[in-house]
C-alpha cells in the first residue's frame, strides 16, 4: 500500500505544515469513546470550510452505523501534537486521529492500528500513502496531498516589465528578477514567516529539487542523508544568504508563516511565496485577494546544472486508528467515510484543499491549479517530510539562529546529523 500513485490531469487537488494546518479549536476533552461513540481529535473540523466536509462523512458513516454518534474535538494545532503525547503516555484518548504526514506519524505509530486490511479497497483512488506508512504497514488514510508550489504574483511582475507569462527557470535569473521588481515596484522578492521555524521547511523543500541531484533527492528521501554534501551545504548557503540580500521580507524570524506571511503576498507586498497546495495559504486562498488570473505557479529554479526540479509533494493530513480504541473496526469505517469520495469532493469545494481521491475534478479550480495538478505525475516527496519531527523541531530552532547570525552553516549541518543519526 506504500506505492506511489499518480493520475491524470482530470483528478483532484490540498497543503499544512507539510499539510500544514492552521485550524484552531479550544476544546481540550475528548476522550475515546465506548463500542457506540466514537471520538475524533483533528484540527480542522472547527473550520467552517470544512463543515460540509465533516457532515458529508458522517453522513456517510451513518448509513453503515445508524446507531454509532460520532464526536469530533478540534484541538488548537499548535498544542495538538503536545495534547496528543499526553493522551499516548496515559494510553487514553481519541478512537480516530488526524495527523500530518511524515515524521508526525511515523514518530507515533506504536499508539496506532495498522489499517492495510480495513482500506485495501481503496488504495487505487486514494493517494499519498507514502507519508503515512512506515516498514511496508498503512497507519492512516490520506485525506489531502500536500506540496509546496512557489507562487508569485504576476500583476507585480507585469508592472516591473517581466513577462508573467514566463517566470525564471534558474535561481540567477530569479534573483536578476527580483532586483528589478524591487527596483520598479518597491515589493520584496519572497515573503517569508520562520518565527514557528516553518519557513526553513517550505524553503527547503520548495527549492531542493533545484539543488540536489536525482541520486541525492533519493538518497535523502530514502533516509541515507549525506549532512555534508556540497549541495546539501548550498541549501543552507542559499537560506542564508536570500535574507543578508534583502530577497525576504523584513523580519522573517518574528514573522508568523501562518498567517502573517501568507498576508503579505495576498495583499501584493512580495513578488513570490513557497506556499502550500492545501488547504490554507494556496490557490484559492491567494486567489480571493490577488484574482485567480494573477495567481502563476512556477517550476522550481535551478541552482545546480545536474538537478531536475520537481513539484515537491506527499499526503498532507489523513487519519490514524488509536490502538486502544474498543471498536477498532467501526473506527476504520469511519475512517472510509472520512475518506470517501463525497466527503473528499466537499473537503476540495469548500476548502480548495487538493485532495487524495483521484476521481474529484479539478478543471474549474483555474489556471494555477492546473500547473500543480500537472506536476503531480513527476512529482516527489518533499525533503523536510522524510525528516523526524525531532529532527524538524532542531531544523527549525538552527534555521532561526542561522539567520540571525548566531550560528554557522557547519555547526547547523553538524547538529542536524547528529539529530538525524538519533532520531532517523
Amino acid at each position: 500500500m506504500t506505492q506511489r500513485r499518480f493520475w491524470p490531469v482530470a483528478l483532484a487537488a490540498t497543503l499544512a505544515v507539510t499539510g500544514c494546518g492552521s485550524a484552531t479549536g479550544s476544546s481540550n476533552a475528548g476522550s475515546g469513546g465506548g463500542t457506540d461513540t466514537l471520538v475524533v481529535w483533528d484540527w480542522k473540523s472547527s473550520d467552517k470550510v470544512t463543515a460540509k466536509y465533516v457532515q458529508q462523512a458522517k453522513a456517510d458513516f451513518a448509513k453503515k452505523h445508524p446507531d454509532i454518534r460520532v464526536d469530533f474535538v478540534a484541538q488548537p494545532y499548535e498544542q495538538y501534537y503536545t495534547l496528543l503525547g499526553a493522551a499516548i503516555q496515559s494510553g487514553k484518548g481519541p478512537d480516530v486521529i488526524m495527523f500530518n504526514g511524515g515524521g508526525q506519524i511515523r514518530d507515533r505509530v506504536d499508539a496506532l492500528l495498522p489499517l492495510d486490511r480495513y482500506l485495501d479497497e481503496d488504495t487505487k483512488r486514494l493517494a499519498g500513502w507514502d507519508a503515512f506508512g512506515k516498514d511496508g504497514k498503512t497507519y492512516a488514510a490520506p485525506v489531502t496531498l500536500q506540496g509546496h508550489p512557489i507562487y508569485y504574483n504576476k500583476a507585480i511582475y507585469k508592472k516591473a516589465g517581466l513577462d508573467p507569462d514566463n517566470p525564471p527557470t534558474t535561481w540567477d535569473a530569479f534573483v536578476s528578477n527580483c532586483t528589478t521588481i524591487t527596483k520598479a515596484t518597491g515589493a520584496s522578492c519572497i515573503s517569508v514567516g520562520n518565527k514557528e521555524g516553518y519557513g526553513i521547511q517550505f524553503f527547503l523543500s520548495g527549492l531542493g529539487s533545484g539543488v540536489l541531484t536525482p541520486a541525492e533527492y533519493d538518497a535523502w528521501i530514502a533516509g541515507r542523508r549525506d549532512w555534508t554534501a556540497a549541495d546539501v551545504r548550498t541549501l543552507f548557503e542559499l537560506w542564508k544568504q536570500a535574507d543578508d540580500r534583502g530577497l525576504n521580507t523584513k523580519g522573517a524570524n518574528s514573522t508568523a508563516l501562518f498567517n502573517d506571511a501568507f498576508s503579505t503576498f495576498e495583499s501584493g507586498k512580495a513578488a513570490n511565496m513557497i506556499g502550500l497546495m492545501s488547504d490554507v495559504g494556496h490557490w484559492k486562498d491567494f486567489g480571493q485577494f490577488l484574482g485567480a488570473d494573477n495567481v502563476g505557479v512556477m517550476v522550481t529554479p535551478k541552482v545546480t546544472a545536474t538537478a531536475v526540479p520537481t513539484l515537491p509533494y506527499d499526503g498532507g493530513i489523513g487519519y490514524g486508528v488509536a490502538k486502544w480504541t474498543k471498536a477498532p473496526d467501526t473506527a476504520a469505517d469511519l475512517i472510509r467515510s472520512l475518506t470517501s469520495t463525497s466527503a473528499l469532493q466537499a473537503f476540495y469545494t469548500g476548502a480548495g484543499a487538493i485532495v487524495s481521491d483521484t476521481t474529484v475534478s479539478t478543471a474549474d479550480a483555474g489556471p494555477a491549479v492546473a500547473r500543480i495538478v500537472a506536476a503531480v505525475p513527476s512529482g516527489r516527496p518533499a525533503l523536510h517530510v522524510a525528516l523526524s519531527s525531532k529532527t524538524q523541531e532542531l531544523l527549525g530552532r538552527l534555521s532561526q539562529q542561522l539567520l540571525s547570525g548566531s550560528v554557522t552553516v557547519d555547526d547547523v549541518l553538524r547538529q542536524l546529523a547528529d539529530s538525524d543519526e538519533v532520531n532517523g
